[in-house]
Order: C-alpha cells, then sequence, then structure tokens
C-alpha cells in the first residue's frame, strides 16, 4: 500500500542522512510511526540522471504513474531496499543525495542512468504490514553466485560479502533482499537462497538480476536480537575452561 499524508520528522530526515540522533520518547514514537518498510515492494522506477560528486551521489528517479501522490520533501522511500530522503521533486521524478559511506556498503554505487530499481514508500499506522519489518538500513551486500530457472519459480543463491551475517539468516526465517521480504531457503557457512515466484519477478527487479550482481542484504532485526541475546547469556555462563556454569 502507498503510504498517505507523510510528513517528515526531524528523526525521519536524520537517520535515513546516516546520523544517529539521540532518541527520546518522543522522537522514537515517531520512528516506529515514520520509519517503518513492510518488505512488499510496490514496484520498479528508473534511475533518469546521476550526478557523480566528491564521495556523493545525487540521483534523480522517475517513478510510475501515482507512485509519488502525496509525497513530501524530507520523506523517507527505500531504493534497493536503502532507506534515502527525498531532496527534490518534479512530477513524478524524485531526487535523492546518497553519500559515500552508503555507495560502497550498498549496491547503490553500481547503478546508472537508465537503471531499474525496487521502491517502497515508508508505511503508516494502520498500512496492512504483507512482509516482515524492515528499517532501511543495509547490513551488507551479497553476489548472485547462481540464478536457477525452473517452471514455477526461480532460485538464487546469494553469497555474503560479509559471511558474519550468515548466522542471523536461517531457514524459513525473513531476510530483505534489495528491500524486498523474502523467505530464506537453504543456508550455508556464507551463503543462502531464496526463492521468488512470477509475481514477485514481475513487480522487482529480480527479474533481471544475473550471476555476478550485487543485491543489498538486510537481516531480520528481532533474529538478530534473539541470536545475540543468546550468544551474550551463553558467555556470561561459561567458566574460564570454555564449559557451563553450573551456577
Amino acid at each position: 500500500m502507498l503510504s498517505r499524508s507523510f510528513r517528515p520528522t526531524h528523526v525521519s530526515r536524520t537517520l535515513c542522512s546516516g546520523a544517529n540522533p539521540k532518541l527520546t520518547r518522543s522522537r522514537k514514537s515517531a520512528l516506529n510511526v515514520q520509519l517503518l518498510f513492510t518488505g512488499i515492494v510496490q514496484g520498479t522506477a528508473k534511475v533518469s540522471a546521476v550526478d557523480k560528486k566528491l564521495d556523493a551521489r545525487s540521483f534523480k528517479i522517475l517513478f510510475p504513474d501515482n507512485a509519488t501522490k502525496a509525497v513530501q520533501q524530507g520523506a523517507s522511500v527505500a531504493i534497493n531496499g536503502t532507506c534515502l530522503t527525498v531532496v527534490s521533486i518534479e512530477g513524478d521524478t524524485l531526487g535523492f543525495d546518497v553519500i559515500g559511506e552508503t555507495l560502497r556498503a550498498t549496491n547503490l554505487g553500481g547503478i546508472f542512468e537508465g537503471s531499474l530499481v525496487n521502491f517502497e514508500r515508508s508505511a503508516r499506522v494502520g498500512d496492512e504490514i504483507g512482509g516482515h519489518n524492515v528499517s532501511g538500513h543495509v547490513c551488507c551486500t551479497a553476489g548472485v553466485d547462481r540464478v536457477e530457472k525452473t517452471e514455477n519459480n526461480v532460485r538464487l543463491v546469494l553469497k555474503l560479502a560479509s559471511p558474519k551475517f550468515i548466522k542471523y539468516i536461517l531457514p524459513k526465517g525473513f531476510v530483505a533482499v534489495d528491500g524486498c521480504s523474502l523467505t530464506v531457503g537453504e543456508v550455508g557457512e556464507d551463503w543462502f537462497s531464496v526463492y521468488l515466484i512470477p509475481e514477485t519477478m514481475r513487480m522487482t527487479v529480480f527479474g533481471a538480476r544475473q550471476e555476478g550482481d550485487l543485491v543489498n542484504i538486510e537481516v531480520d532485526s528481532q533474529t538478530q536480537t534473539i541470536v545475540d541475546t543468546v550468544e551474550r547469556v551463553v558467555s556470561a555462563k561459561l567458566d574460564g575452561r570454555g564449559e557451563l556454569s553450573k551456577e
């Protein structure tokens, strides 16, 4: 569903620019309302212009008809799963500024004029969450290792650029790939697979993905919290010999 009457807050502008503000209770509330994506990609948009700057780039992206309805400057939009801030509006074309760190940490550094990207506008309270909660903060990229097409679906095998995140990716769990909420298939030491149905292929850029392409990965935050908590608890209970304490 498209977000309606979005009004950007201090938190949305600051977090999507890469900063880390101190959150008061009111700002945490605003964050929960304004900076939630559902992982349901709303379609693809076309990069119409790229302005390369010193350790940054400005993108102009042309969206489908009515996809930018009621959008305001400062609003948050996920582009290939990366939360970006709208800096300009020209009809159905939105402008975004992306800093060097984001370009290096995501696949946005590799898009050019004519590239297609996944997009999702931020959700509002009351919108259906058809996927899972996605923040728009990419953990790492993954390379497309294999593309296996069958009669009914496509299997992508993705190899993580940062294998340390594999512990948060579990079979049948959630993962966001280029902003799209997907169910994990198989998991290896530094790779995992996902299965794409025809509708997902139609609505996203996955139909054009080839071996060697990079995709953005965001692990499920709830899974990450559980795994990290269990590791801390187990570590705290280990005695000096690496065995669980009886206390």
